[in-house]
């Protein structure tokens, strides 16, 4: 049985965030594997629940006029997985969400759910993070944008008014065009865990398949929030495609990254798989481009 005071389901965007203002206190639910969760251990017991599970609106993936990847909140992990437009630009999106839980979660779980807990270990949340990914936000003033690196704001906080819900997901088209991804999720074990470490890069190939013309790397579990590590980046972009500069950019990755100890893992043992996934991650990245070591 789960404790709670009131359940409202909402049948709109504008019907949930009307609920959002009449019901500031209320916890939006989507897919529940998380809020039920705690629901169940105490942790949110007596709250109001709105449901947006049934607004069909925010589910699937689509390219805008733009060409923007638009994913919508409600889009399940496994429809990620398997959608034709993800497979095609962002596929390691639909690897890494593929990570997530079991079969059961995978169904039931949310892009939306994964983001707005603010959680540094969300398996999605390295590889949006690299791949510039735009959050959208709906409240009762309209639609507010905002890049990922600034959605999350501190451990399990983000960038969420209270009459706001959040809509989608956007990569753009300058983030995914001619761009190739590697994420690996380091855990205790092999399947439903929760990951130690998550480590997701991307890169543009030069014509000589070469030439790293850019590189993006992401983090999740290397601090409170996930983030980018902007100095491996910047060492790396531009450079030929050889074991020094494989070993440059791992190497460099400490000067971003802040993880800390805990029962999972030691900070000093982050900081070592973080430099070995951050050089397994580019090599084959850059494999998946058809890039070749000099």
């Amino acid at each position: 049985m789960y404790d709670l005071k009131a359940l409202y389901e909402a049948e709109s965007v504008q019907d949930a965030v009307r609920l959002r203002v009449e019901h500031p206190e209320a916890q939006i639910i989507a897919g529940g594997t998380d809020v039920l969760v705690q629901m169940r251990e105490g942790k949110r017991a007596g709250r109001e629940l709105i449901s947006i599970f049934g607004i069909d609106s925010m589910r699937g993936v689509s390219l805008d006029q733009e060409e923007n990847i638009r994913i919508g909140s409600l889009t399940s992990f496994s429809h990620i997985t398997k959608d034709p437009i993800i497979q095609k630009y962002i596929n390691v999106l639909g690897e890494a969400v593929d990570m997530i839980g079991g079969p059961q979660i995978r169904n039931a779980g949310t892009i939306g759910g994964n983001t707005c807990n603010g959680v540094t270990s969300a398996d999605s949340a390295s590889t949006l993070f690299a791949w510039e990914a735009i959050v959208e936000l709906t409240g009762e003033k309209g639609v507010r944008l905002v890049p990922i690196d600034q959605f999350y704001l501190a451990a399990g906080k983000v960038d969420l008014a209270p009459d706001e819900i959040q809509t989608a997901i956007l990569i753009p088209k300058k983030s995914y065009t001619n761009c190739y991804g590697h994420y690996i999720k380091y855990a205790m074990r092999s399947a439903m865990d929760i990951a130690t470490l998550g480590c997701s890069v991307n890169v543009v190939l030069g014509a000589d398949k070469r030439t790293l013309e850019r590189v993006r790397i992401a983090y999740g579990v290397a601090g409170p929030v996930p983030m980018r590590a902007p100095t491996a980046e910047a060492a790396t972009t531009g450079k030929v495609l050889c074991e020094e500069t494989v070993k440059a950019f791992g190497a460099a990755v400490l000067s971003d990254i802040r993880p800390r100890d805990s029962w999972r893992a030691s900070k000093a043992f982050r900081e070592h798989i973080a430099v070995e996934l951050a050089e397994r991650c580019l090599i084959e990245a850059a494999k998946n481009g058809g890039g070749v070591m000099a």
